[in-house]
């Protein structure tokens, strides 16, 4: 009896000390917040920021980019991808694929040399790691231009590296041991025992400019020095077999297939032939030519001589182009026998490579595509295709083709949409070469997308573009351009690459990288995308809203104009910034996809800063930094306008365009809030003293909880600049009158920390056309220290947030709650609040500034969905100005995790993010580059790939010295029959 009294006052004080026992210490949650929640950073979507190196592995079928800040991309087939960063964020200034392995070197502008594999783990997928580095060393005493690396050569034995350097030395030294062989080094005074006396006279050696394996020969190398001398050695018998006395300052080098010529390319503009004779006479060049002569010319950096099997040679080089008239572009040329076109690129060219038949057997090189690294692109062209058209490419899209002002995701499109701005988008790219993807090496190892996601990004050229965003590529599915609306200088039919018949150079403009904009205030700033409906309502810079329908066909109609005047009541107030832009009268011709049937025009032509579209009620909103409006776009009439200007804000009336800056009121501002900020300390430290006080004339002081510490947060200034600014716009279907009867309503949120409600009440189906929607407002709710509202949202009587305009009507979502009371979630930039509804009376809130000292920036409900069971919640993911992500339940707020996510000091980064209603965000790391990341371990887009060394080649292709030197009788057979050795010895070897 005893023991059965404790055990029941042992469970009775279980369920009392329950109540102490804060939520995150449930060990029962804390299992399920594991399955729910977890941050990864998982694939970065664009284009590489500051690309400074390119490489290319035709065993493989690889490419790799490397960048100023010391990062190593790696691309293969759509999906295969792979990076890695070196320790120091130095430039990659040079990047080598090591013939028939999976390893790559990295020169960087430190001078050190990295080796990285693509290393197979234990999960049947590649992973690239850095194995070793080494620097080149000179004697003691030496200077660093000794030992300065200027070219490198990775030798088909797989096991030498040739390092050419600014002194004039070639170093040789073993991989993976970076061990130098100072025996084997090639120093410029034993290259220079043979030359002419009267060629030493002139000049110098000077820096190693290119080192090239002979394609038929292993043992002989090329070595071409700056100042023109080209040396043909052999690494037998450790000497030079042929001179090539070259007088113009040296680029480039390049072996034909044959192993019979050597093209060299130079500072003047011109390339020469170089015969490689089997006996000592001195060569003497073929021929020496100068494309774009005879006028002086820019340098021809590099070059390609490719055979065909119908004779004609395809000649490809970079650069070359008159400096008078052209000095100023990045041009690549491509000649074929009577065809001749010089690519014109808008951005400066890094580097580029051809790819050709990759079978070292073969005959001929037959090339198939020319792929160019560019600073702000990446172009592939066509080469046997007529015409030579691009590729369009599945990766490394340029984002920032014109520069990004916002984003918007839309989750889990229906199918029949998704088709539709396919089939759209392949109408504009019929321009574009269905060329199958050439890099194609890997196995992309993921799933297929659950899912089909859009990103859709706005621009400064006032254009939308559509991006898959479903997988680990982000490639373009449709751009969309409001500038065909609009009068502007630019003519939308112009044809870039429209050139004329006798025009020399015959330059044509490729890549789609264009910083330009014709006029800034076409930008566009919002995006909202009902994929129920097929509407897309658009807004930009000038206070224009475009809303717009999905067409398949072309159409040629009229745009309706509408004009929303936010200042209509007030007087006294006068614009100062930037005019709205003027529209064409008449039909506008549009492309098939979204075309616009309706403007509306805010005045004055601010910025528009918040917008909402529900195409059920078929209405618009939009708000300005002058107030918000409402417009009816099935009927094509406003509904109301209501101004939130505050008297004292004189700022907003200046434009974002304007230069003009009241500097006195942001002093005066400042001077406010300190002399606030001293008082309210004062008052503190004040009362500090006497709780002091009374505590010490007491002998026995009980011990409490103390609540968590509060920073103290003042109150700010109705006059404060920009407090009738819009930040954002909701539209519900709640209750705001009574809790007898729901209504739509419209909601919005400013930065002084007012929230206004107005009721709607919209005709049914039967009626629609006859009757005018009307708003009448219902409520004002304004926060206590006007911090600038971010978000809200209504939850209903379940406390789940309302579903999206037509989701129940698609059978997506169970209809809301309409029986409980529903309640309204404020987000500001300092804390959370829930009111219930329809009284709005205060029932919770989360002080985040104050307990955690951070601003709420960005803020979106998320469905989160358990990894190993069915269970699925609603949570607010939230961004702060810290950088950090936290996740904060519904409707407790409580906040389950915090995950670091941004630097605090990237502005831009935070401003640019958006999150998924899936528990997925991207953010801008760099002007074209998006970071995609994750906060569910459900939804996990990332790259899993393998990459293998081919079986069906293997060494096959790879030159083994040391077994054409113990075979005697091979010395004097020919280069062929050594070749042929060489194959059988090595697939010998393999297969031992």
């Amino acid at each position: 009896s005893n023991l059965a009294l404790f055990e029941r006052r042992a469970k009775r004080l279980k369920r009392k000390m329950r109540r102490f026992l804060r939520p995150g210490h449930d060990p029962i949650r804390e299992r399920l917040k594991r399955d729910l929640f977890q941050f990864n950073k998982t694939v970065e979507h664009g284009f590489p920021h500051q690309p400074s190196a390119l490489g290319y592995s035709s065993f493989l079928h690889l490419m790799a980019i490397g960048t100023r800040s010391g990062a190593i991309k790696v691309y293969g087939a759509p999906g295969v991808e792979f990076m890695g960063l070196h320790e120091e964020t130095n430039t990659v200034m040079q990047i080598h694929f090591i013939p028939g392995q999976c390893r790559l070197l990295t020169l960087l502008d430190d001078n050190s040399l990295h080796l990285w594999t693509l290393k197979q783990t234990h999960s049947n997928m590649s992973e690239l790691q850095e194995e070793r580095h080494f620097t080149l060393r000179g004697p003691p005493g030496s200077p660093p231009s000794a030992t300065q690396v200027t070219a490198i050569l990775a030798h088909s034995s797989q096991e030498l590296l040739y390092l050419g350097t600014e002194s004039g030395n070639v170093f040789v030294v073993e991989i993976p041991s970076f061990r130098v062989l100072e025996d084997r080094t090639i120093s410029p005074d034993v290259v220079l025992q043979r030359v002419p006396e009267e060629y030493l006279n002139r000049r110098s050696l000077e820096l190693v400019e290119a080192l090239r394996e002979h394609p038929q020969n292993p043992n002989q190398i090329l070595i071409g020095y700056s100042k023109g001398l080209i040396v043909l050695w052999d690494l037998i018998n450790n000497k030079a077999t042929h001179h090539f006395l070259g007088n113009q300052q040296l680029e480039n080098l390049f072996w034909q297939r044959n192993g019979r010529q050597i093209i060299s390319c130079h500072y003047d503009g011109s390339y020469a032939q170089w015969p490689v004779s089997s006996d000592d006479r001195q060569p003497e060049p073929l021929e020496s030519k100068v494309p774009y002569g005879p006028f002086p010319c820019k340098a021809i950096s590099k070059i390609y001589w490719q055979t065909t099997k119908n004779g004609l040679p395809y000649i490809i080089f970079q650069g070359g182009m008159p400096r008078a008239s052209y000095g100023d572009r990045h041009s690549i040329s491509v000649v074929y026998g009577n065809q001749q076109t010089a690519f014109d690129f808008t951005s400066r060219v890094i580097d580029f490579f051809v790819i050709a038949n990759a079978d070292p057997l073969a005959e001929f090189d037959d090339p198939s595509a020319m792929v160019v690294l560019a600073e702000e692109e990446l172009v592939v062209i066509d080469l046997m295709s007529p015409g030579w058209p691009s590729v369009q490419p599945p990766y490394l899209a340029s984002l920032h083709c014109s520069a990004i002002t916002c984003s918007h995701h839309v989750s889990n499109i229906p199918l029949k949409l998704w088709e539709r701005i396919i089939s759209a988008g392949s109408k504009q790219n019929s321009q574009f070469s269905n060329m199958q993807w050439p890099i194609n090496g890997g196995t992309s190892k993921a799933p297929d997308p659950p899912q089909r996601d859009l990103l859709l990004t706005g621009h400064e050229d006032g254009t939308v573009r559509f991006w898959n965003a479903s997988g680990v590529c982000l490639n373009l599915l449709y751009k969309l351009s409001t500038v065909r609306v609009f009068l502007t200088d630019a003519d939308p039919n112009d044809n870039l690459n429209q050139m004329g018949e006798d025009e020399w150079p015959p330059l044509r403009k490729v890549g789609s990288f264009d910083p330009y904009s014709d006029d800034p205030r076409l930008g566009i700033q919002k995006i909202f995308l009902c994929k129920y409906s097929s509407y897309l309502a658009v807004a930009g810079t000038a206070g224009q809203v475009l809303v717009m329908e999905l067409n398949d066909e072309e159409a040629e109609q009229v745009v309706d104009h509408s004009e929303a005047d936010l200042l209509q009541d007030q007087e006294g107030y006068r614009w100062k910034g930037h005019e709205r832009l003027k529209t064409k009268d008449g039909p506008v011709r549009f492309e098939p996809g979204f075309q616009p049937f309706v403007l509306v025009q805010c005045q004055p032509p601010a910025v528009v800063t918040s917008l909402a579209l529900h195409s059920e009620w078929k209405l618009v909103a939009f708000g300005t930094s002058h107030g918000f409006g409402l417009f009816d776009h099935q009927q094509k009439r406003l509904v109301f306008v209501k101004c939130t200007l505050h008297p004292s804000d004189q700022l907003a009336l200046e434009g974002p365009l304007s230069r003009v800056k009241s500097l006195k009121k942001s002093l005066r501002q400042s001077f406010r809030r300190m002399r606030r900020s001293r008082v309210s300390n004062r008052k503190r430290r004040t009362a500090e003293v006497r709780g002091c006080a009374v505590s010490a004339s007491h002998t026995v002081v009980p011990r409490i909880e103390l609540a968590p510490v509060q920073r103290k947060i003042e109150a700010r200034s109705a006059e404060d600049s920009f407090t009738g600014f819009v930040r954002t716009l909701y539209f519900a279907d709640t209750f705001l009158r009574d809790s007898s009867r729901h209504c739509p309503s419209l909601w919005a949120g400013t930065n002084g920390g007012t929230v206004y409600a107005f009721c709607l009440r919209v005709p049914p189906a039967e009626r629609r056309m006859d009757e005018p929607v009307r708003a009448e407002q219902a409520k004002e709710i304004q926060l206590m220290h006007r911090a600038p509202v971010i978000g809200i949202v209504v939850l209903d009587g379940q406390s789940t947030p309302l579903p999206e305009p037509l989701e129940v009507a698609h059978d997506l979502s169970k209809s809301p709650n309409m029986q409980g009371s529903h309640q309204l979630l404020v987000v500001s930039e300092e804390q959370l609040k829930v009111f219930t509804l329809p009284k709005v009376g205060s029932k919770l809130k989360l002080k985040l500034t104050a307990l955690e000292g951070c601003r709420v920036r960005k803020v979106t409900v998320t469905n989160f969905a358990s990894c190993k069971s069915e269970h699925s919640e609603n949570d607010l993911a939230v961004l702060t100005n810290l950088g950090d992500i936290q996740i904060i339940s519904l409707p407790a707020l409580k906040i389950q995790v915090r995950y670091p996510c941004i630097r605090k000091e990237d502005v831009s980064g935070i401003a640019s993010c958006v999150f998924t209603r899936y528990g997925q965000g991207f953010y801008l790391i760099s002007p074209s580059e998006f970071e995609r990341f994750s906060l569910s371990p459900k939804w996990l887009v990332e790259p899993r790939c393998l990459v293998k060394v081919p079986e069906n080649i293997g060494n096959s292709h790879v030159h083994s010295t040391p077994g054409v030197e113990k075979v005697g009788w091979l010395k004097g057979s020919s280069k062929i029959c050594q070749n042929w050795y060489t194959s059988i010895l090595a697939n010998h070897l393999t297969i031992s």
